[in-house]
């Protein structure tokens, strides 16, 4: 498959790196073409790595990942062009955190929406789904890093779309009975509104320790 990550940043590399090694053709999109970020991750990944802008990355592929902050989100997935957008499936690993307010961030879109829903009423046409923003880099793509069962969740109104993000992150480790499906996309305002209390108990954590949550039932 085709994929565009669209963000040079910690998640973006993580997740460019992961499809290039499942054999997916990936293109790392940001703002310029020539991204010193984008550029190196291509030079040392290997022939199926590429870098471009945020256009390019969108026109070539056939799924996008949104890895920008969700700040800027809409302003990237516009640049990366409606016409370039319209009919794929979008994959929104963002989170509504303010970098301005101080550590940690409060969000800037809660309650009533989300980042998710933003973007599927910007770009009507595209198959949103929201997942793997509720756990760290390393964790999204290596969730066999941690002992015991744990859950990854998703959110979107298309259920085909579902189902090829469900395939992928399958392919990442994550367990099908462990990746919970919580209905359409307005479910996206949870996912983003557990960023607050993940930051308060990454806070608590040993310096570079490792978690995820799991869901316990009779």
């Amino acid at each position: 498959m085709k994929i565009a990550v669209l963000g040079t940043g910690m998640v973006g590399h993580a997740l460019a790196g992961k499809f290039v090694a499942l054999g997916h053709e990936v293109m790392m999109g940001s703002r310029e073409s020539g991204n010193p970020k984008g550029v190196e991750w291509a030079r040392t990944s290997g022939p199926l790595a590429h870098a471009g802008s945020f256009a390019e990355a969108a026109a070539r592929s056939e799924l996008l990942v949104n890895a920008t902050p969700g700040t800027v989100s809409l302003a990237a997935l516009a640049e990366a062009g409606e016409a370039n957008l319209n009919g794929k499936i979008l994959l929104d690993v963002s989170n509504a955190l303010d970098p301005t307010s101080g550590f940690p961030p409060s969000l800037t879109v809660c309650n009533t929406d989300s980042i998710a829903e933003s973007i599927q009423r910007t770009f009507p046409e595209v198959r949103v789904v929201k997942s793997l923003n509720t756990v760290s880099a390393p964790v999204m793509v290596d969730p066999g890093m941690l002992p015991g069962p744990h859950d990854i969740f998703m959110a979107g109104n298309d259920e085909t779309a579902k189902t090829t993000v469900s395939g992928l992150l399958q392919a990442f480790g994550w367990a099908p009975d462990h990746i919970r499906d919580l209905g359409g996309l307005d479910a996206a305002r949870g996912l983003e509104m557990w960023l607050p209390l993940w930051l308060r108990i990454f806070m608590q954590q040993p310096h570079g320790k490792m978690f995820n949550i799991g869901i316990v039932s009779e």
